[in-house]
Order: C-alpha cells, then structure tokens, then sequence
C-alpha cells in the first residue's frame, strides 16, 4: 500500500475504473452495478490523504495529477460514444475522432483536478484528514456545478447514478441533481476515513458505518410509492429514420414516409414493455389497432429527416393528424426565418392545436457545441461535416409554453434535457407536461442513450412532473414523477406509443428556486479556499517572524 500511496496516480485510475460502473456502458446499468458510486472516490481521497500523504513532498501536485487522470480516464470511458458519432456520422478520420475524445476528456478532466486541488490543500492546511472529508461533498457539487455554467456540459453527473433510488431521488425535487451527488460524496469520505483512520478500533467503527448506510440508502430501490394517477393518453411516434439518409429522399419516398407516419399517428403498433427494456428483440405488430381514446397529444421526434417549418407537405400531413384524431400535435423541424439578406435556421418544434392551427414554433435554446454550431469556428473549421445542419444553427430566444385543450405543455429539445437549471422553466411558466423530443440515432448503439435517458428521468422528478419522451431511433418512452419509466418500446423500430400520463401544476422547491443548493455549496467551497488562502500565508509568515525575532536577538 506504501507504494501505492507514494504513486497516489494508480488509486486515481482505479477510482475511474469503479466510477465508470454505475453508468450506462453498453447498455442501461443493472441496479446493482450502481452501488459503486457510494466507493468510487474513496481510493482517490484516500491517496489524498492518507498519513503522511499530505506532509509529503509536492503532495499537492500529486494529488491534482491523481484526480486529473481520474477524471481524464472517466470521460474518455463514459463518453466513449464521441468516437462513434465522429467516426461514422461526423465523417472525421479515426486519428481526428479520436483526437476530439481525447481533447474533450483532456478538457473536462480539469474539474477533477480541481477537486483534488481543493481536497489535497485542505488536508494540508488542516493538517488533519477529516476537515478535508467533510468539506469534500460542497467541493465535489461546486466542481458539477461549475462544469454547468462554465463549459455547459454536466454530463451524467454522479447523482445521475440513482435515478432508480426511489428514497434518494426525494432530494430532487429540493436540491436537483446535485442533492444525490452531495450524499453520495459524504459516503464516499466516510469509507474514506475509514480507510485513513490508524486505530483499529475506529477504522472498524469507521468503516462498518460507512458500510451500513450505504447499504441502508442504496436499498431505495425496494420503495415504490403508488401509482401516478393518469388523465390522458399521448402517441409517441418512433420513426426510426437513419441520420445518414436524412436529406436523400425523393419526392415519391417523401410521400411514403410521410404516409406511413401519419398512419402511426393514429394507431398504436407495441408490443409495450413496462419499466426499462432488457433486450430489443421485440416484434412489431403487423396489424397496428387503433388508439383507444382520443389522445391528449401526439408527438413527432426531434426532425432526423427533411422537415421544414415552411414546406407545405409537411404541415399538411401534421393538419390531417391533428383534425382526425382532435389532438394537439408537436413534431420536430428545421425551422427557417430570414432577416433581410441573413437566413437563420433552427432546431425547432411546432406546436399545432386540434383544429390543425400552428400555435406556434418553439426553438431550441441550447444547441450542441460542435454539432449544430462550432464554437471557435476558426479553430475548428474540420468539424463542419459533423451534421448536414451543422455549424449554422442560430439558437432560440424564449423557452415557450403551449396552451390546447384547458393544458399546459412544455416541449424541450434532444441536449436541452442534461440542464436541469433551464427545464425548471417550463414548469414555472406554467407547463403541466413536459414533452422531450429527441433523435438519438446519432449515438448509435452505444451507452450515450440510456446516458441522456437517465438525465431526462431526472427531470421529471425535479418538477414533478410526468415526461413524454419522443425519439427518432429510442429510448421512446413515458416517464412519471418518481422517474418511473411506464411504458416503452424497443429501439430501431418504426412504430408508435400509446400511453397514459397526466397533469400537475404544484411547484417543487426545486422548480421555484432551481440550483440554489449546489449554488451554496459553490459559496461554501469559496469561502472554505479563501480561509484556506488566508492560513497558507499565515503559516508561511509565521517562520518568517521567527527568523526576524530570532536575528534582532543577536543583533542586541
């Protein structure tokens, strides 16, 4: 172990290998995979503090190299899907795609060693490991918080684990996100100091706590309240259109693709599974019944193929939808509006009423850096084959919601849904439902969508809120306000949804206030660095006081 603790960099890689369990890897996570996430940090916290580690000579920098690697490692594992989508949809050189991975990890990986920074000085400072441990929660949500606001992508942050924790997530709807990963950074630092303490008997008492609460807290998943009470049923088509082909078709395939969808608008073609799908080796129905009711809204995904705002076809076909089955219908588009020589186009959703009326366009605010539009685009001028629609994106101004029928939709977009922060909104401004549309085909069959499944899940427990998710490719599924999933269909199959959700209009802490807690914890953590500050150049002052004192001794 000495060895170890003097090359504190190797419990760094063994940390991001157990972080990398709790999340979706080739598939959706089983449940007992994410007990991980209650241990995942205690090797790097305890390479970080261990006796005599903090003392030790640059301990400091070793403990940032540590966590960095750490963090290097997880991103490139948990986001390996990056590879995937440059390679075989963004067109790059395997040399290039692999090059983003690795920039992307490189870059995202610094909020690690920012949390080693911050938990290796304090245990220097404090010269004491414990301090450093109970500080280690508000440093860790600081570190996800920032990874929000500064770089704009918390991707599968650590609370996203627990999503299937039904007594954890009771946190959600108070703190976000960010309530699940404070806890289970707390239980990291106890196994951690359990592993630090040198008295046997409180290493035991130490560790068997951390034991048992961790064991007590993971065992959410036995609590399953009551049934949501649903009010309406919605139709959620699955169009299952190959991204690559999103611009090549003819007028005569436009015409049937657009026909077979329509016709799936108004039928339900299962077979349904409840809760999360294991397999996709689920046959469609040849005869596809009819809806049994008149549905409370019909979903079309996020546009994979060439839908336009403007293109008569396409609004005809959602008209005829809507009149026929009397029901609100959102689909996803390419929506187009020029300001006097400048075309801008978005990422947008169209809401039509029952009559067949456009109520309005909803464009999508938060678009995808590096896919619908280049950040730096000087500097990355390669990447503009990413998409057919890449790089030229403009995003949208106001996050809208939709009135039909005495109800209150919010419709979001595909990436929108990882920042909880911005979805609240919708639920503020009065959305009763609220409706993700996304096309996950550019993934492919690799772990990002059940990464943005979870994340989507979360949304719906942080408001309260039951969430209608529309995809081109899958996960197409409806979720309630424990994050339940109720009905599901299997993924890369043409077909369509039919299932029962409902309306709430309570608020949620969370809703009212949104990251206020991760923001305390971001105050708290500064507060904590700048007393740290403060005693680092306190105690270098101090030897230099004594050298003076001990020269004007002699001088008299």
């Amino acid at each position: 172990m000495g060895k170890l603790i003097r090359q504190p960099w190797l419990l760094g890689i063994f940390s991001a290998g157990l972080l990398a369990l709790p999340f979706a890897i080739a598939g959706p996570a089983p449940y007992w995979r994410t007990f991980f996430a209650w241990v995942a940090f205690a090797p790097l916290l305890f390479a970080l503090l261990a006796p005599g580690n903090p003392a030790g000579p640059r301990a400091i920098l070793r403990g940032v190299v540590a966590a960095y690697i750490m963090g290097v490692l997880w991103y490139a594992v948990d986001c390996y899907w990056i590879y995937q989508t440059m390679l075989y949809y963004g067109g790059l050189p395997p040399l290039v795609s692999v090059g983003i991975l690795a920039l992307y990890s490189l870059i995202l990986g610094l909020y690690f060693a920012a949390f080693g920074l911050a938990v290796g000085a304090a245990g220097k400072i404090f010269r004491s490991p414990y301090p450093a441990l109970v500080a280690a929660p508000f440093f860790w949500v600081a570190v996800e918080l920032a990874s929000s606001r500064i770089t704009k992508v918390p991707w599968d942050l650590l609370g996203y684990s627990q999503i299937d924790n039904l007594l954890l997530i009771r946190l959600a709807p108070v703190t976000g996100v960010y309530g699940l990963s404070f806890v289970l950074m707390a239980g990291n630092s106890l196994v951690a100091a359990g592993l630090i303490a040198r008295e046997p008997g409180r290493r035991l008492r130490l560790l068997a706590a951390g034991l048992f609460l961790t064991l007590l807290l993971q065992n959410g998943y036995r609590i399953n309240p009551a049934p949501a009470p649903t009010q309406a049923v919605a139709v959620l088509l699955q169009q299952n259109v190959n991204v690559d082909q999103a611009n090549a078709w003819s007028e005569s395939e436009y015409q049937d693709r657009v026909a077979e969808f329509v016709r799936l608008s108004r039928h339900t073609c299962g077979p349904y599974l409840r809760g999360l799908p294991g397999v996709d080796a689920y046959p469609v129905m040849p005869n596809c019944p009819a809806v049994p009711q008149t549905p409370g809204l019909i979903a079309w995904p996020e546009t994979p193929a060439p839908f336009f705002d403007k293109d008569p076809r396409f609004l005809n076909a959602l008209r005829s939808v809507a009149r026929s089955e009397t029901a609100p219908v959102v689909a996803g588009a390419v929506g187009a509006d020029r300001h006097g020589n400048r075309l801008d186009r978005y990422n947008s959703a169209l809401f039509l009423a029952p009559d067949g009326a456009l109520l309005g366009r909803y464009d999508k605010v938060h678009l995808v850096p590096w896919g619908e539009y280049i950040p730096y685009k000087q500097f990355f001028s390669f990447a503009k084959n990413l998409t057919q629609e890449a790089g030229d994106m403009t995003h949208g101004w106001r996050r809208m919601v939709f009135s039909s029928g005495g109800h209150r939709f919010g419709v979001f977009i595909c990436y929108e849904e990882i920042f909880g922060d911005e979805i609240r909104i919708f639920a503020l401004r009065g959305a009763q439902v609220l409706v993700n549309i996304s096309d996950d085909g550019w993934y492919g069959d690799t772990c990002a969508p059940w990464q943005t499944l979870n994340m989507s899940r979360m949304r719906a427990v942080e408001n309260r809120r039951w969430l209608l998710r529309d995809t081109n490719t899958g996960v197409t599924t409806v979720i309630d306000p424990f994050g339940r999933m109720t009905a599901t269909v299997q993924r890369h199959a043409l077909t369509s949804l039919a299932a029962g959700y409902g309306y709430r209009s309570d608020l949620t802490f969370y809703t009212r206030h949104g990251d206020l807690f991760a923001e305390l914890c971001g105050i708290i953590s500064l507060a904590l660095a700048a007393g740290m500050l403060r005693a680092g150049l306190r105690r270098r002052a101090s030897p230099a006081r004594k050298m003076e004192g001990s020269r004007l001794s002699h001088a008299e």
